[in-house]
Parts: C-alpha cells; sequence; structure tokens
C-alpha cells in the first residue's frame, strides 16, 4: 500500500506520547469510582458526538482507558448528535468541576458560551478530532491529517479507474461530510486537489452536476440521508448512464449510498458497482470491503489518538507544554490552535488483513 510505512511510522511516532501507565480501577463506562482513586484523582470530562456510530463509541473508550492508565477519574457523555444536549453536558462537567474538558464537537459554532464558561473556571479544553470554531477558549486539538483523508480516497478513486494512464472519461457523484463538522472541508478540499485536474479536462465528469461543498454536505453524517440523495441523482441524472465512482467521505455515508445503488440493480453482472470509497474502518464497511462493495475506507486509529489526547490534558495539568506538530493550519476564526496529526491509511481489499488485523484493529472472527 502506498505511504503504508510511512504511515505507520507516524502512528508509532504518536503512540511514543503516552507516558507509562498506571492501574487506576476505572469503570469502562468513564463513571468514577471514587474508592479507588490514584495519586492524581481528578475527574476529566470527555463529550462525544454520538453512539450511533462505532467509531465514537470505541473512542470514548479509548480516551477512558488512557486518562484512567495516567490516573484520572472520567466522566464520559454523548451528545446523541444534538447540539443543545451537548453544551447542557458540557455545562454540567463544569458544574461538577471536571479539571480538563475533551470535546468532539457536535456543531462545532455552538460551543462559544459554555467554553467562556469553562476558561472562565480556569478548565482548559482539548477539541478531540473536529475543531471548534469562534472561540480562543480551546487550548489543543487532536486529530489526523484531515487534508490527507480527502487525498487519500480521490487518490484511489484516481488509481482504481486509471486516469493517469490516460483512461476515462468516467462518471462521478461527489458527497461531503456535514456542513457542521470543520473537518468536512479538508476531507473534501483534500479530495478536490486531486479530482478537479480530471474533472476540468473531462475525464471525470459529475452527470448531477453537483460539485461545490455546500450541494453535496450530507448533515450529521447521515447514511439515511446519503441513500435518499444517491437515489435522487440516480433517478434524475443515470437513466441511461452509469456510474463509474463515488467520492463518499465517511463509511456510515457509504453505506447507504451502497444501498440506493443496489436498489438501482448496481452490483448485478450487467451492472456492477463503482468504487466507492469511505473513511473509519468500521466493522460493517470492512465486511462490505471483504464481499466486494465497498471498495475502500480510510483507517485512523483511534487508539493513538485517545493517546494524543489523555497526554495533552496530562502535560496541561502538570505545567508541561503538550507535542504539537502543526500550529499554523488550524485557524478556527479566533486563534490559532496548536494540533498534534496523526496519519491515516489507506485500506481496501488487498491490505485489511495486513492493517486491520495485524496491527491489533479487528480479529479474524469480528470480520466474519
Amino acid at each position: 500500500m502506498r505511504n503504508r510505512r510511512a504511515a505507520l511510522a507516524a502512528i508509532a511516532g504518536a503512540a511514543s506520547l503516552a507516558l507509562t501507565l498506571t492501574a487506576c480501577g476505572q469503570d469502562s463506562e468513564g463513571g468514577s469510582n471514587e474508592g479507588k482513586g490514584s495519586s492524581k484523582g481528578g475527574t476529566i470530562g470527555i463529550a462525544m458526538p454520538t453512539k450511533s456510530s462505532e467509531r465514537w463509541i470505541a473512542d470514548g473508550k479509548n480516551v477512558v482507558k488512557d486518562l484512567e492508565s495516567k490516573g484520572y477519574k472520567t466522566k464520559l457523555v454523548y451528545g446523541e448528535d444534538d447540539p443543545d444536549q451537548q453544551v447542557s453536558q458540557i455545562e454540567n462537567l463544569i458544574t461538577q468541576g471536571v479539571k480538563a474538558i475533551i470535546v468532539a464537537a457536535i456543531d462545532n459554532k455552538s460551543l462559544n458560551n459554555v467554553l467562556q464558561q469553562a476558561a472562565d473556571a480556569k478548565i482548559p479544553v482539548i477539541a478531540y478530532d473536529r475543531l471548534i470554531l469562534g472561540t480562543k477558549n480551546v487550548d489543543y486539538y487532536a486529530s489526523f491529517d484531515n487534508t490527507k483523508v480527502g487525498e487519500l480516497q480521490a487518490g484511489y478513486i484516481v488509481d482504481k479507474l486509471g486516469l493517469k494512464s490516460g483512461k476515462g472519461p468516467f462518471n462521478i457523484e461527489l458527497f461531503a461530510g456535514s456542513n457542521d463538522d470543520n473537518n468536512t472541508k479538508y476531507f473534501f478540499n483534500g479530495a478536490m486537489s486531486v479530482l478537479k485536474p480530471y474533472i476540468d479536462s473531462k475525464k471525470l465528469v459529475v452527470q448531477s452536476g453537483q460539485t461545490g461543498l455546500t450541494q453535496v454536505t450530507t448533515l450529521r453524517w447521515d447514511g439515511t440521508t446519503a441513500q435518499k440523495r444517491m437515489d435522487d441523482i440516480l433517478t434524475k441524472s443515470y437513466q441511461s448512464k452509469k456510474v463509474d465512482a463515488v467520492l463518499s467521505p465517511y463509511d456510515g455515508i457509504s453505506i447507504g449510498i451502497l444501498s440506493a445503488l443496489k436498489s438501482d440493480d448496481y452490483g448485478s453482472k450487467s451492472k456492477p458497482l463503482p468504487v466507492v470509497t469511505g473513511q473509519d474502518a468500521e466493522l460493517a464497511s470492512v465486511k462490505s470491503i471483504i464481499a466486494g462493495e465497498q471498495t475502500q475506507t480510510v483507517y485512523k486509529d483511534t487508539r493513538e489518538l485517545a493517546k494524543v489526547a489523555s497526554t495533552m490534558v496530562d502535560d496541561v495539568l502538570n505545567g508541561k507544554k503538550p507535542q504539537t506538530n502543526d500550529t499554523k493550519t488550524y485557524d478556527n476564526g479566533a486563534k490559532v490552535v496548536p494540533a498534534y496529526l496523526l496519519q491515516p491509511v489507506s485500506v481496501d481489499k488487498s491490505n485489511y488483513k495486513q492493517v486491520l488485523v495485524d496491527g491489533g484493529y479487528y480479529t479474524e472472527s469480528d470480520l466474519k
């Protein structure tokens, strides 16, 4: 796989951020066990977006595990994709006197007031994977190279269709993530930096005409919303044409797209499925890749992201400056937020065992 060694080396480098682990005795859901505290003993608040995605469930558990290992208690909450609920949850964490808060925002512009409350209480805030916009009250950002995610997805389409060797034209449709998630523009812009030259030269044709970011977003990354849009595109633009590729930014969206395609007889002998990308290596999508339906996903080892975020918290609370590797890119409109970015890895049927199984992310039995 292209750049796999470099990507895995970067992941290994991030793992070295983790400090020596010490047992803490915390329950797996993040509730504090007061009688089993460690020398540090403080409680860290963790606000995650939703339990509807297995990715965020894993993130929550991994962050809890790493903070426990560093001697902290935790309070883990899920906002269930409701921005107002997440604001209320963070207010409660502040009232409970947590020492720091890790936030994966549902709506990147809805947290300004509540994060001011955190600042007033001298509670540091780490933005987790999704940058929070419009506030100075974000201390650090832990994420992946989000532009690279889009480049990997688009580069896979280019390679799979043979565009570099002059093949084409092919029909492609474009999907993006939620318009209230700052990562969406990085994923999409990264992808379009690769695809636009082929669109401009007519080697790639978007039959729907929907090429602008505001035309292709998918609110809350919802697979059902993506399925409906794909249904509409097929009905209006592909009655006598065939889709050759779909840029999908996330596995849940990919599953919805595939449902629409299969309802239109794609996947039959006379009408093969197009190239369909994805992100997060969610179990259902990895199984879909193995079955020859979804074509690719971008793997982001959230175990390592959890280590980065928990180490940032530990450093801040102990008067240390957390390690960062990007101090220029992530301007949230109020400040440039110093960030540590991990490297994503492209995964398809040819390398999923090597990356996901050998890497311990899934077992063989998980994928059966």
